[in-house]
């Protein structure tokens, strides 16, 4: 068997609102082996993984799949269950799945849900081993292969402290997007966003944490304003740091002047003996070391966030107790049994692992791991309580003193962090510390909050709620209104004509488009940005509070939509185009791949969808949103059924663009003549796009029918407003005419256009065009553009300029063949391989009274070949300007 493809789905898909991992398996010869065909297969597979047997398969009960591996099912369907496994054995509870067979016999699609992108996709592959060694009655080690998984969990997923600030904010509907691969997390889109890293906000001070990193500053600040801290000495050496422990008397702590997370930090030094270990543990995180008085008593962490305390909990390091008989290499293993410890953060404890720290703790005390402690000896493990490093927690908020709360918020004040852990040593927090001997010996920027989430013992504290009300407060969603287009064609006119009207509306405006990427009216990035890539910049700016994204089908099938919904999705139409490619192969294929868009939409949000597109107009029929129809027909049966019901239709009546709802008065929204982008009301297809354009803006909030009647009216189809789309730029008598049409629909409906054009020319005159195929199309869809374009042209210049992955001149031949079939003189045909010159030779033989229609690819750069050229005509000296008769 063999994976053809493998890829992630980050968004909303063709499968599943879920993030998904999608699998194109070829099965091979093992396509004639179902499971009850291999003998043993289910037994031997039910043996290496026994919780296969929880696995339901739509039975609706446990042993559900067990029932479909005897009856017989294909391997792809196994694959995708012990893919879905591998990752529960790993600590990552997934559920959902699907295998679906394609047209091509023993070829499978396989989608399954995913919590981490890497190890879902390396489930994958390892499931595939898998199953194909049961198969073969091959030995499978399931141990490594889990760990492996584990190991990039904790590598990839988010910890436990920023998961739980994620998690609070996905519970109140606020979207996030992960920044790195690390715990850099945006909250929110676009200018609602807030950011965090880990415990870290984007409105944590920069210098409060540089203070809480530098423990003696901290403790002068902190002493300053009457906090007890514990008397200490900095040093850079072993002979200073002897020195100040003989000052202030064992035992002492031991720490880096800089540093977080208990890293290089020795708690209670007894002896010379251990200082020296103690010493060159902390000169590895920082050449400068803190040696301060160790104070009797607990350690304590008391969180706050806001400057409210949120939690407190008492923390015990890492640690066995001896009971006279076993060793505590035993007394380890036993306490690392316990199922509440697990790898990293996969349970509420961690298991303690023997490290540098913990044989320096146990050659201090003349122990190794063979040492039998007395019964009741506890044997420290690590020197700090850190509960990454195998500590326990036990929840006291409730027990704090209010003295002690008080204190502790107001070091938070002090140190200047919304987010604060604070370190504390003290026989106890149930009576003020300025009068039970204790101390504060530690301040922590980016508190972990696992001990508070899970303790040992103790009440859960959601302490990730604090966070998020004091980043959103309690009403925001961190979101910004998006608008989401797609079809086959017209959908980049459509999210420019959006994008103005929310301008004139006091819109800052993120855009994509297969054109570009605008903020506000400036191109950020120029390029195909019509997928999830593209919507993730937009998202990402922290200026942008509203969004209009052009939706491809590229993009649906290979990631997924680049947001998880929109206030309004709006679906132009689906015609031929793309078919062959992707699995898609009818325009029923197509249809589903558009309906993705049509079916992420806020609960509160609007589907825009084109009446008179049947494929379209079925996309609503069990939408759990309101559907707003526009169609050139008013008394199309389809509108007439949904004005019947209430629904809202922008159409054309009187020759003027209207809003229809139910029985209310017509709204009169603006003349046709009156919107450039219609020329005048003469082009069908961009009366269309203005149609959608006003719906799809009139679904947000605070757009006015004032503000759809002002955007309309305002934009023309010029290279400024709307570059590669009917621009039309006139130079010395003769008219280029640039539109990215490049399939055989957008052609069609460009004939119109070059019909209205040519209707005064002088007689003679020539249609001459520019255009090249797509080479990811098929053969036959290659050819019937050429077919369409001796319909439209009198001259034809083939370029090659969008290859693909064919050879050289492959498509061009292709787009030839198909104009001479068709009729089209041979001898008009001409083949220039590269866009630049197929442009220059158009300028070249184009006369006075010609119209020259460029279809390019590269539009920035064929509209300012035009634009030079233009210049050049009528510079003084140059070309002289010759009317057209």
């Amino acid at each position: 068997m063999k994976i053809l493809e493998l890829r992630a789905l980050r968004g909303p898909n063709l499968w599943s609102r879920y993030q998904t991992v999608y699998m194109l398996l070829d099965t091979g010869r093992m396509e004639s082996r179902p499971t009850h065909k291999i003998p043993g297969f289910a037994g031997r597979i039910m043996k290496l993984m026994p919780s296969l047997y929880e696995h339901r398969c739509g039975v609706g009960r446990a042993g559900g799949f067990l029932s479909r591996l005897k009856k017989g099912t294909f391997l792809g369907h196994v694959v995708e269950h012990v893919a879905l496994e591998l990752q529960c054995l790993a600590g990552m509870k997934v559920g959902f799945g699907k295998t679906r067979e394609t047209r091509t016999a023993g070829v499978y699609h396989i989608v399954y849900r995913y919590r981490d992108e890497r190890a879902g996709l390396e489930a994958g592959k390892q499931a595939l081993r898998l199953v194909e060694a049961v198969a073969g009655s091959r030995s499978f080690k399931l141990g490594p292969v889990v760990q492996k998984l584990k190991e990039i969990r904790e590598e990839g997923m988010l910890g436990p402290s920023t998961h739980s600030i994620v998690q609070e904010a996905v519970s109140r509907d606020i979207p996030y997007l992960r920044l790195n691969d690390q715990s850099l997390v945006q909250l929110g889109w676009g200018n609602k966003q807030q950011r965090i890293q880990a415990t870290m906000t984007g409105r944590s001070s920069g210098l409060g944490v540089e203070i809480a990193d530098d423990k003696l500053l901290t403790k002068k600040l902190l002493d300053h304003v009457g906090a007890p801290v514990p008397r200490g000495k900095l040093v850079q050496t072993l002979q200073e740091a002897r020195a100040a422990a003989a000052s202030l008397k064992f035992p002492v702590a031991v720490k880096p002047m800089t540093g977080n997370h208990g890293r290089g930090v020795s708690a209670c030094v007894r002896s010379a003996g251990e200082l020296g270990a103690a010493f060159a543990n902390a000169r590895r995180i920082c050449p400068r070391v803190v040696v301060e008085k160790h104070l009797a008593g607990h350690d304590f962490r008391i969180l706050v966030i806001g400057h409210e305390m949120a939690a407190a909990a008492l923390r015990t390091p890492a640690h066995v107790i001896g009971d006279g008989r076993n060793a505590i290499k035993k007394l380890l293993e036993k306490v690392n049994s316990d199922e509440l410890r697990g790898f990293g953060h996969e349970k509420a404890l961690t298991y303690i692992i023997v490290d540098e720290m913990t044989e320096s703790l146990l050659r201090s005390r003349g122990w190794t791991l063979d040492s039998v402690p007395a019964a009741g000896e506890v044997v420290r493990l690590k020197s700090t309580a850190n509960l990454s490093t195998g500590g326990t927690a036990v929840d006291v908020t409730d027990k704090v003193h209010p003295s002690n709360r008080f204190l502790a918020e107001r070091v938070s004040r002090v140190i200047g962090l919304d987010i604060i852990g604070i370190d504390i040593v003290a026989p106890t927090l149930e009576t003020p510390i300025l009068d039970n001997g204790g101390a504060i010996v530690e301040v922590n920027a980016a508190p972990g909050f696992r001990m508070h989430l899970n303790p040992t013992q103790g009440a859960k504290r959601n302490v990730a709620k604090p966070v998020v009300d004091m980043l959103f407060g309690r009403e925001s969603d961190g979101r910004i209104p998006i608008v989401a287009v797609t079809g086959t064609n017209g959908k980049t006119t459509t999210v420019r004509l959006i994008t103005h009207i929310l301008q004139g509306a006091r819109r800052n405006v993120g855009s994509t488009t297969t054109d570009d990427i605008r903020i506000g009216n400036h191109v950020v990035l120029r390029g195909d940005y019509a997928g999830p890539g593209g919507a993730r910049v937009v998202l990402q700016d922290p200026t942008v509070d509203a969004a209009v994204l052009e939706v491809a089908r590229g993009g649906i099938l290979r990631r997924g939509l680049g947001y998880d919904r929109a206030d309004a999705a709006v679906v132009l139409n689906v015609a031929e185009d793309h078919l062959g490619a992707g699995g898609v192969d009818d325009l029923d294929d197509l249809a589903k791949v558009k309906a993705v868009v049509a079916d992420a939409v806020a609960p509160d949000g609007r589907l825009i969808l084109n009446a008179d597109d049947p494929r379209v107009l079925a996309m609503g029929k069990n939408s759990k949103v309101p559907v707003v129809l526009f169609s050139l027909n008013p008394a199309s049966s389809a509108v007439r059924a949904h004005l019947r019901q209430d629904g809202a239709v922008f159409t054309i009546e009187n020759a003027a663009i209207v809003f229809r709802q139910g029985r209310l008065p017509v709204i009169p929204i603006a003349p046709l003549v009156e919107v450039p982008v219609t020329l005048e009301g003469k082009v069908a297809f961009n009366i269309t796009n203005a149609l959608a354009a006003a719906a799809a803006a009139y679904a947000l909030p605070d757009v006015s029918f004032d503000d759809l009647r002002a955007g309309l009216s305002t934009f023309n189809p010029s290279v400024g407003q709307s570059p590669g789309r009917l621009n039309l730029i006139g130079i010395g008598g003769t008219d280029y005419l640039v539109d990215y049409g490049h399939n055989v629909p957008a052609l069609l409906a460009l004939k119109q256009v070059i019909d209205i054009l040519c209707e005064n020319r002088p007689a003679g005159h020539r249609r001459i065009g520019v255009l090249s195929g797509t080479g990811n199309r098929l053969d036959k869809d290659i050819r019937k553009l050429g077919k369409t374009a001796a319909k439209c042209y009198t001259d034809l210049i083939i370029k090659d300029s969008d290859r693909r992955s064919r050879p050289p001149g492959e498509t061009s031949e292709l787009l030839r063949q198909g104009a001479l079939e068709a009729g089209f003189p041979k001898e008009r045909a001409r083949v220039v391989e590269n866009e630049g010159g197929a442009i220059e030779a158009a300028i070249a033989m184009a006369k006075v009274g010609d119209l020259v229609v460029v279809q390019p690819d590269d539009v920035g750069a064929a509209i300012q070949r035009l634009l030079d050229h233009k210049a050049q005509q009528e510079k003084p000296g140059g070309a002289v300007a010759v009317k057209r008769p």
